[in-house]
């Protein structure tokens, strides 16, 4: 039961589309049964006005309407969405969310026109084609990183891309808030974490390497209100907001603002401002009892804002030489009974996994936490490649996939001399569509411990959201069927049935002022002559 459709993610089949259908105009009315409010107000709010349409109540039996039912024979985010001409248009869902997804099919099927604000050609009457769509994603984390650390993004452009994820049926925004080049996101109990630790004074432009400077103050940060705004509108379109508080590496803002967090034992803290360039501060957490309370505060005020299952802490790139110098990290070490500053670290994340757990929520962490061993109950980012997801999926972990030569969108998109600020291994669209999240090797229960995957968007050469969408469009189109839909095996994908759809998907895009990279190259205004980048030559490497 398959036909030629341009949607993006590809539906797992399809009926028809056949030339009759329902037409969309003044008339058509919409019902909604208990449990489908959220789609029915999306509906309203985003189709209605882009298409200039009322979309107002009607009865359940009304030709020519829409109709939103939950169906408990399907899976939670599974739907099925029939369009049948003389009848109308149902979207079924096993749960809210799988309604939900239907809509967004729906809106692909009317048009580009459905993904503006308002109705560019009022009056018109717009048809769907007769047909049967049914549907269901092959992960149950489909996740989208953003960092707002090293640039930091407005709550308006947050909200915008959790309408971008959603039009892509993507379910996780991980919410990347705080680094060495600033912490966003407002604690009462500790406000200097955003009066000193959210502004630095200035910023590198280009790759750390680079000798041009951008002479003026950056920063920014969200308060609890803005917090409360995102993890609610993003709720509204089924995604789960995972916060990140980096610890113990990537901790300079926070150390900048507290001094006392920072091994005062072996540097002057107090010196510390919040970082103004790029890479892996040695400037790391004190492993003391006082910052183990810090954090908790910190978390606790976190855990208020995000009901999420999960917390991601980080974990990644810490440096121990400030550890090895330290005479209180040595004196922790033989206290504890440890063997190393690897196992130093461990114990830090251990305490906050066994924090966590003990209050209902699970801890996830960059693949570093398995060093020195990791804590039961938590969850791996595999992002060095698909080692350390494979060795957490052997040991009974959950893991989501990212690896950065595939999935770091940061990454250059081609070779060629425009591409601006060009970072890393070139990763093509293709290449993008041809990432296979689940590695060989792993038997069944351990591919089951794959919860999903998710692309990473790193800031440090994305100065404002124009940047951002450069290289996050297409790419994140390709990914987000990935993670969707039941794919072939990596070599058997049809990426030029991928493209065709594609065409399709630009005018979408265009529609929402997504600034995506265009197929034939960056536009002249994408480009930033002579700033340097680090390109790396050569295929990445398949670890």
């Amino acid at each position: 039961m398959t036909s030629e459709t341009d949607l993006i993610p590809a539906p797992r089949a399809v009926e028809g589309p056949m030339r009759c259908g329902v037409v969309f105009d003044e008339g058509t009315t919409l019902w909604a049964a208990p449990g489908t409010e959220g789609t029915e107000r999306w509906l309203c709010a985003t189709l209605g006005a882009a298409l200039g349409l009322p979309l107002r109540p009607g009865p359940q039996d009304a030709r020519d309407s829409v109709r939103l039912l939950l169906d408990d024979s399907l899976e939670p985010e599974a739907y099925r969405l029939s369009v049948v001409s003389t009848w109308g248009v149902e979207i079924r869902g096993g749960g809210p969310a799988g309604v939900f997804w239907g809509a967004q099919t729906l809106r692909q099927l009317l048009g580009p026109e459905a993904f503006r604000r308002a109705p560019v050609r009022p009056g018109i009457r717009y048809g769907v084609p007769h047909q049967i769509i049914e549907d269901s994603p092959r992960f149950r984390w489909r996740g989208l990183m953003l960092d707002v650390a090293r640039h930091f993004m407005p709550k308006e452009g947050v909200l915008r891309y959790l309408d971008l994820m959603a039009a892509h049926k993507l379910n996780v925004f991980h919410f990347h808030l705080t680094d060495d080049q600033g912490w966003r996101i407002a604690i009462e109990r500790h406000p200097r974490l955003t009066e000193v630790g959210s502004w630095r004074a200035r910023t590198k432009f280009g790759h750390r390497a680079s000798p041009l400077w951008e002479e003026k103050p950056h920063g920014g940060h969200y308060s609890r209100d803005d917090i409360r705004e995102i993890v609610a509108y993003a709720a509204e379109r089924h995604i789960t907001v995972v916060p990140e508080i980096d610890v113990p590496g990537h901790s300079q803002a926070a150390i900048a603002a507290y001094p006392e967090l920072g091994n005062t034992d072996v540097i002057d803290t107090a010196s510390l401002t919040v970082w103004d360039t790029w890479g892996i501060s040695p400037n790391v957490l004190a492993p003391t009892d006082n910052t183990l309370r810090f954090y908790e505060g910190v978390f606790e005020e976190v855990l208020e804002l995000f009901p999420s299952e999960f917390i991601h802490v980080g974990g990644d790139e810490c440096p121990k030489d400030q550890w090895r110098a330290s005479p209180a990290a040595k004196a922790r070490i033989a206290e504890l009974g440890l063997a190393d500053e690897d196992e130093l670290q461990a114990w830090f994340i251990g305490h906050f996994a066994k924090w966590l757990s003990a209050r209902g929520r699970r801890l996830i962490g960059w693949d570093e936490i398995l060093e020195g061993g990791i804590a039961e109950g938590a969850a791996v980012s595999s992002w060095r490649g698909y080692g350390g997801g494979i060795a957490a999926a052997r040991a009974g972990h959950d893991v989501v996939m990212c690896p950065e030569q595939y999935v770091y969108l940061d990454h250059r998109q081609a070779d060629g001399a425009d591409e601006p600020v060009p970072i890393g291994y070139v990763r093509t669209l293709e290449d993008v569509y041809r990432f296979e999240p689940v590695p060989p090797g792993l038997d069944a229960s351990q591919a089951e411990r794959i919860m999903g995957t998710q692309a990473n968007v790193w800031t440090e050469v994305m100065e404002d959201h124009a940047r951002v969408d450069y290289q996050a469009f297409p790419r994140l189109a390709a990914f987000a069927e990935v993670a969707w839909s039941a794919l072939p095996a990596s070599g058997e994908r049809d990426f030029g049935d991928f493209e065709r759809r594609m065409t399709a998907h630009y005018e979408r895009l265009d529609a929402l002022g997504v600034a995506y990279r265009p197929p034939s190259g960056p536009l002249p205004w994408q480009r930033r002559p002579g700033v340097p980048g680090r390109p790396i030559d050569g295929p990445p490497p398949n670890r």
